[in-house]
């Protein structure tokens, strides 16, 4: 009989930073409420490159943490949903919102951020995690695709 190699992995989360908020029993109930944590936690407006990442949400639409997925160049990232959706998972989040930076300044959706945001409403319904909105932020404004209607 022959022996075969099986790979054995472990996933397990990497924090990035850990810092204190206050924010027990705060909940995410409008895109202005999100923007407003999105700039204090990590100041997206001064950023030089474009990042993407998730806010994960429990049942109650409480923070349970925030991840930075991909940083790109000046103009563009590469997102793919098993991405977002793993750093969804490992946070035991019932929903997420989404969200990027334009360096540019201009808040306002490309049609590749109206795509990426159907695949990703699209990913969810299938793995019972929600996609409740999709927020653009650039030079202190903000878009809230769900506010336009494209989430």
């Amino acid at each position: 009989m022959s022996l075969t190699d099986i790979n054995i992995y472990t996933l397990k989360q990497v924090r990035f930073k850990r810092r204190r908020y206050d924010f027990e029993g705060c909940r995410i109930t409008c895109p202005l409420a999100c923007y407003a944590t999105l700039e204090f936690i990590l100041d997206l407006k001064s950023e030089p490159v474009e990042k993407f990442g998730i806010i994960a949400l429990n049942v109650k639409n409480e923070i349970n943490g925030i991840h930075i997925i991909c940083s790109g160049s000046i103009n563009h990232t590469i997102i793919e949903p098993r991405e977002v959706f793993m750093a969804a998972m490992m946070n035991n989040a019932s929903a997420i919102i989404a969200f990027h930076n334009h360096p540019s300044g201009d808040p306002s959706p490309s049609n590749d951020d109206i795509q990426l945001t159907q695949r990703l409403k699209d990913a969810g319904a299938i793995l019972g995690i929600q996609l409740i909105d999709h927020m653009i932020t650039g030079n202190g404004k903000y878009t809230s695709l769900k506010e336009i209607g494209k989430v």
